[in-house]
Protein backbone atom coordinates (compact mmCIF):
# COMPACT_ATOMS: atom_id res chain seq x y z
CA UNK A 1 0.00 0.00 0.00
CA UNK A 2 1.42 3.36 -1.22
CA UNK A 3 2.05 6.03 1.55
CA UNK A 4 -0.57 8.19 0.03
CA UNK A 5 -3.67 5.74 -0.14
CA UNK A 6 -2.58 4.85 3.82
CA UNK A 7 -2.95 8.77 4.50
CA UNK A 8 -6.01 8.89 2.67
CA UNK A 9 -7.81 5.88 4.26
CA UNK A 10 -6.55 7.55 7.47
CA UNK A 11 -8.70 10.45 6.64
CA UNK A 12 -11.30 8.84 5.91
CA UNK A 13 -11.53 6.86 8.84
CA UNK A 14 -10.99 10.09 11.24
CA UNK A 15 -13.76 11.85 9.01
CA UNK A 16 -16.05 8.79 9.81
CA UNK A 17 -15.40 8.81 13.48
CA UNK A 18 -15.72 12.72 13.64
CA UNK A 19 -19.57 12.37 12.09
CA UNK A 20 -20.02 9.69 14.60
CA UNK A 21 -18.86 10.93 17.47
CA UNK A 22 -21.18 14.27 16.31
CA UNK A 23 -23.95 12.22 16.22
CA UNK A 24 -23.42 10.74 19.89
CA UNK A 25 -23.30 14.08 21.53
CA UNK A 26 -26.11 15.91 19.68
CA UNK A 27 -28.61 12.44 20.41
CA UNK A 28 -27.52 12.21 23.61
CA UNK A 29 -29.71 13.22 27.26
CA UNK A 30 -26.96 15.66 28.31
CA UNK A 31 -27.02 17.65 24.72
CA UNK A 32 -28.87 21.19 25.70
CA UNK A 33 -32.03 21.48 24.44
CA UNK A 34 -31.97 24.64 21.97
CA UNK A 35 -34.62 26.37 19.90
CA UNK A 36 -37.13 29.25 19.29
CA UNK A 37 -40.30 30.75 20.42
CA UNK A 38 -41.84 33.83 19.15
CA UNK A 39 -44.23 36.23 21.28
CA UNK A 40 -45.70 39.12 20.60
CA UNK A 41 -44.36 38.85 17.03
CA UNK A 42 -40.46 38.43 18.19
CA UNK A 43 -38.46 35.12 18.45
CA UNK A 44 -36.69 34.41 21.41
CA UNK A 45 -33.46 31.88 21.44
CA UNK A 46 -33.12 30.12 24.47
CA UNK A 47 -30.65 27.15 25.54
CA UNK A 48 -31.96 24.91 28.55
CA UNK A 49 -28.81 22.82 30.02
CA UNK A 50 -29.15 18.85 30.67
CA UNK A 51 -25.52 18.51 31.79
CA UNK A 52 -23.58 20.78 34.55
CA UNK A 53 -20.64 20.01 36.32
CA UNK A 54 -21.31 23.35 38.52
CA UNK A 55 -19.69 23.61 41.93
CA UNK A 56 -23.09 25.70 42.76
CA UNK A 57 -26.38 26.10 41.39
CA UNK A 58 -26.83 26.58 37.34
CA UNK A 59 -28.25 29.54 35.97
CA UNK A 60 -30.32 30.14 32.59
CA UNK A 61 -30.54 32.90 31.13
CA UNK A 62 -33.05 33.96 28.34
CA UNK A 63 -32.41 36.83 26.89
CA UNK A 64 -35.41 38.62 25.15
CA UNK A 65 -34.53 42.60 24.82
CA UNK A 66 -38.07 43.64 26.04
CA UNK A 67 -38.73 44.27 30.15
CA UNK A 68 -42.47 43.45 29.67
CA UNK A 69 -42.02 39.66 28.90
CA UNK A 70 -41.60 38.20 31.92
CA UNK A 71 -41.05 33.96 32.70
CA UNK A 72 -41.98 31.34 35.04
CA UNK A 73 -40.12 28.78 36.00
CA UNK A 74 -40.77 25.66 37.74
CA UNK A 75 -38.64 22.61 39.23
CA UNK A 76 -38.53 19.55 41.57
CA UNK A 77 -35.94 17.17 42.03
CA UNK A 78 -35.95 13.96 39.51
CA UNK A 79 -37.50 11.12 40.65
CA UNK A 80 -38.91 12.49 43.97
CA UNK A 81 -42.11 12.96 45.77
CA UNK A 82 -41.11 16.76 46.08
CA UNK A 83 -43.66 19.36 44.83
CA UNK A 84 -43.28 21.26 41.99
CA UNK A 85 -41.58 24.83 43.30
CA UNK A 86 -42.75 27.80 41.50
CA UNK A 87 -40.86 30.48 40.55
CA UNK A 88 -41.82 34.09 38.81
CA UNK A 89 -38.66 35.55 36.38
CA UNK A 90 -38.51 39.02 36.24
CA UNK A 91 -36.36 40.59 33.77
CA UNK A 92 -33.19 42.83 34.30
CA UNK A 93 -32.07 44.87 31.41
CA UNK A 94 -34.10 42.69 29.01
CA UNK A 95 -32.62 39.23 30.40
CA UNK A 96 -34.93 36.55 32.20
CA UNK A 97 -32.67 34.53 34.69
CA UNK A 98 -33.96 31.41 36.47
CA UNK A 99 -31.68 29.84 39.43
CA UNK A 100 -31.34 25.66 39.55
CA UNK A 101 -30.43 24.64 42.83
CA UNK A 102 -26.98 22.41 43.26
CA UNK A 103 -27.57 18.97 44.12
CA UNK A 104 -25.09 16.04 44.60
CA UNK A 105 -23.13 14.38 41.87
CA UNK A 106 -25.67 12.07 39.71
CA UNK A 107 -28.61 14.13 41.19
CA UNK A 108 -31.02 15.50 39.02
CA UNK A 109 -33.62 18.26 38.50
CA UNK A 110 -36.66 18.43 36.13
CA UNK A 111 -37.61 21.77 34.86
CA UNK A 112 -39.74 23.98 32.49
CA UNK A 113 -39.52 27.43 31.66
CA UNK A 114 -42.91 29.70 29.98
CA UNK A 115 -43.02 33.19 29.26
CA UNK A 116 -45.57 35.73 28.64
CA UNK A 117 -46.26 39.01 27.88
CA UNK A 118 -49.53 39.41 29.57
CA UNK A 119 -51.64 38.68 26.93
CA UNK A 120 -49.64 35.53 25.37
CA UNK A 121 -48.16 32.70 27.13
CA UNK A 122 -45.56 30.18 25.66
CA UNK A 123 -43.54 26.55 27.16
CA UNK A 124 -40.06 26.96 25.77
CA UNK A 125 -40.00 22.69 25.52
CA UNK A 126 -42.69 20.55 25.18
CA UNK A 127 -41.55 18.63 27.55
CA UNK A 128 -39.69 19.08 31.07
CA UNK A 129 -36.32 19.44 31.03
CA UNK A 130 -34.01 17.20 32.81
CA UNK A 131 -30.77 18.03 33.92
CA UNK A 132 -28.62 15.86 35.99
CA UNK A 133 -25.51 17.99 38.41
CA UNK A 134 -22.03 16.01 38.37
CA UNK A 135 -18.59 16.45 40.11
CA UNK A 136 -15.70 18.23 38.16
CA UNK A 137 -13.41 16.32 36.27
CA UNK A 138 -9.88 17.28 36.31
CA UNK A 139 -8.63 18.11 32.49
CA UNK A 140 -5.74 15.68 32.86
CA UNK A 141 -7.77 12.82 33.42
CA UNK A 142 -11.08 14.12 30.91
CA UNK A 143 -8.65 15.11 28.24
CA UNK A 144 -7.10 11.31 27.98
CA UNK A 145 -10.42 9.26 28.27
CA UNK A 146 -12.28 11.25 25.75
CA UNK A 147 -8.92 11.19 23.35
CA UNK A 148 -8.31 7.85 23.96
CA UNK A 149 -12.34 6.83 23.31
CA UNK A 150 -11.78 8.79 20.02
CA UNK A 151 -8.79 6.92 18.68
CA UNK A 152 -10.34 3.53 19.80
CA UNK A 153 -13.30 4.60 17.04
CA UNK A 154 -10.37 5.50 14.60
CA UNK A 155 -9.10 3.02 14.56
CA UNK A 156 -11.61 0.60 14.98
CA UNK A 157 -12.84 2.49 11.45
CA UNK A 158 -9.49 2.55 10.04
CA UNK A 159 -9.26 -1.64 10.36
CA UNK A 160 -12.57 -2.12 9.30
CA UNK A 161 -11.30 -0.26 5.99
CA UNK A 162 -8.25 -2.40 6.00
CA UNK A 163 -10.30 -5.44 5.36
CA UNK A 164 -11.82 -3.71 2.71
CA UNK A 165 -8.75 -3.27 0.54
CA UNK A 166 -7.09 -6.07 2.00
CA UNK A 167 -4.42 -4.30 3.36
CA UNK A 168 -1.50 -6.11 5.43
CA UNK A 169 -2.01 -4.07 8.90
CA UNK A 170 -5.29 -5.48 9.96
CA UNK A 171 -4.57 -7.11 13.29
CA UNK A 172 -2.36 -4.17 14.51
CA UNK A 173 -4.79 -1.68 13.62
CA UNK A 174 -7.74 -3.32 15.50
CA UNK A 175 -5.14 -4.38 18.03
CA UNK A 176 -4.33 -0.35 18.64
CA UNK A 177 -8.05 -0.16 18.77
CA UNK A 178 -8.69 -2.42 21.45
CA UNK A 179 -6.17 -1.23 23.71
CA UNK A 180 -7.02 2.23 23.50
CA UNK A 181 -10.70 1.18 24.17
CA UNK A 182 -9.27 -0.76 27.42
CA UNK A 183 -7.69 2.59 28.14
CA UNK A 184 -10.23 4.97 27.36
CA UNK A 185 -13.44 2.70 28.61
CA UNK A 186 -11.99 0.66 31.36
CA UNK A 187 -9.02 2.46 33.19
CA UNK A 188 -9.88 6.41 32.50
CA UNK A 189 -13.17 5.97 32.18
CA UNK A 190 -13.90 4.44 35.51
CA UNK A 191 -11.74 7.41 37.15
CA UNK A 192 -13.65 10.10 34.99
CA UNK A 193 -17.46 8.18 36.57
CA UNK A 194 -15.53 8.24 39.95
CA UNK A 195 -15.07 12.02 39.79
CA UNK A 196 -18.10 12.84 38.11
CA UNK A 197 -20.37 10.49 40.24
CA UNK A 198 -19.06 8.90 42.90
CA UNK A 199 -18.40 5.51 41.61
CA UNK A 200 -15.93 3.45 40.06
CA UNK A 201 -18.34 1.24 37.88
CA UNK A 202 -21.98 1.30 37.98
CA UNK A 203 -22.17 -0.91 35.13
CA UNK A 204 -23.34 -4.87 34.99
CA UNK A 205 -23.54 -6.04 38.13
CA UNK A 206 -23.40 -3.41 39.96
CA UNK A 207 -25.82 -1.17 37.79
CA UNK A 208 -27.54 -0.39 34.54
CA UNK A 209 -25.12 2.28 33.34
CA UNK A 210 -25.17 2.05 29.60
CA UNK A 211 -21.95 3.76 28.79
CA UNK A 212 -20.18 0.84 31.38
CA UNK A 213 -21.85 -2.28 29.63
CA UNK A 214 -21.27 -1.05 26.26
CA UNK A 215 -17.51 -0.81 26.26
CA UNK A 216 -17.10 -4.25 28.52
CA UNK A 217 -19.26 -5.75 25.44
CA UNK A 218 -17.11 -4.12 22.26
CA UNK A 219 -13.97 -5.04 24.07
CA UNK A 220 -14.84 -8.72 24.71
CA UNK A 221 -15.91 -9.04 20.75
CA UNK A 222 -12.48 -7.22 19.94
CA UNK A 223 -10.73 -10.00 21.97
CA UNK A 224 -12.31 -12.77 20.43
CA UNK A 225 -11.97 -11.29 17.08
CA UNK A 226 -8.48 -10.76 17.29
CA UNK A 227 -7.80 -13.98 18.79
CA UNK A 228 -9.90 -15.52 15.77
CA UNK A 229 -7.84 -13.50 13.28
CA UNK A 230 -4.85 -14.43 14.70
CA UNK A 231 -5.05 -18.31 14.26
CA UNK A 232 -6.96 -17.80 11.04
CA UNK A 233 -6.49 -14.67 8.74
CA UNK A 234 -8.97 -15.47 6.87
CA UNK A 235 -11.36 -15.06 9.32
CA UNK A 236 -11.32 -11.84 8.43
CA UNK A 237 -14.81 -11.37 8.66
CA UNK A 238 -14.11 -11.47 12.78
CA UNK A 239 -12.78 -8.26 12.20
CA UNK A 240 -15.50 -6.54 10.22
CA UNK A 241 -18.04 -7.95 13.31
CA UNK A 242 -15.68 -5.98 15.81
CA UNK A 243 -15.81 -2.99 13.94
CA UNK A 244 -19.22 -2.90 13.30
CA UNK A 245 -20.02 -3.82 17.09
CA UNK A 246 -18.11 -1.04 18.31
CA UNK A 247 -19.73 1.10 15.13
CA UNK A 248 -22.91 0.42 16.63
CA UNK A 249 -22.34 1.02 19.92
CA UNK A 250 -20.75 4.36 19.76
CA UNK A 251 -24.23 5.59 18.08
CA UNK A 252 -26.01 4.88 21.23
CA UNK A 253 -26.44 7.64 23.12
CA UNK A 254 -23.33 9.05 25.57
CA UNK A 255 -24.83 8.25 28.95
CA UNK A 256 -27.85 6.63 28.55
CA UNK A 257 -29.04 4.97 31.46
CA UNK A 258 -26.31 6.55 33.29
CA UNK A 259 -25.68 7.55 36.89
CA UNK A 260 -28.60 8.95 38.90
CA UNK A 261 -29.90 9.30 42.55
CA UNK A 262 -33.25 7.98 42.75
CA UNK A 263 -35.41 10.09 45.97
CA UNK A 264 -37.94 7.86 45.89
CA UNK A 265 -35.84 4.81 46.99
CA UNK A 266 -33.86 6.81 49.75
CA UNK A 267 -35.86 7.73 53.35
CA UNK A 268 -38.03 10.61 53.41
Amino acid sequence: MTKKKNINLWIIAIVLMLLTATYQRMTGPTYPVTGTVTLGGEEISFKLPRSTNSDGSEFIEIKTNNDKITGEFRYKRYKSYDEWTTVTLSPAGGILRAEIPHQPPAGKVEYSISLTNGSETVPLSGETVVIRFKGVVPLYILIPHILAMFLAMAFSLRALIEVMVKGPATYKIGLCSALLLTLGGLILGPIVQKFAFGAFWTGWPFGHDLTDNKTVFSLIIWVIALWKYRKNPKANWWIVVAAMVQLAIYLIPHSAFGSEIDHTKLPQ
